[in-house]
């Protein structure tokens, strides 16, 4: 049996899928987009934060409270291949992704939970 030791460093050694998701209200069309380092994992993160009623954006908060679990969809936009020497700073290169995809979805007012910037 391996130590906690082993434990952790094999599990800093896995690579998990990352990339751009969408968070869709089936009813309305609305969309919340965001990227991840681990896309197995973000979707449980957000869900739970939605049930406990804790989700930083509010409007989405509010319509998952008022619709339910079942009209949200979890999509995935986009994974980045993870090659040790593609990216020094994947965080940097996932953020670039997700605003490219904001700007082309634009999820603002009637199409999305995302608040213009002024």
């Amino acid at each position: 049996m391996a130590s906690k030791k082993e434990l952790r460093e094999q599990y800093k050694q896995m690579k998990f899928p990352m990339g751009v998701f969408q968070i869709r209200n089936i009813q309305n069309g609305k969309i919340f987009i965001e990227s991840a380092l681990n896309l197995n994992s973000i979707w449980n993160r957000h869900r739970t934060q939605l049930e406990l009623g804790m989700h930083p954006n509010q409007q989405l908060q509010q319509e998952w409270k008022e619709f339910g679990e079942q009209a949200f969809a979890y999509e995935i936009l986009s994974e980045l291949e993870q090659d040790d020497q593609q990216f020094s700073d994947p965080r940097r290169e996932l953020k670039k992704l997700e605003q490219l995809f904001i700007e082309e979805k634009q999820p603002f007012g009637e199409k999305g939970y995302h608040i213009t910037k002024k």
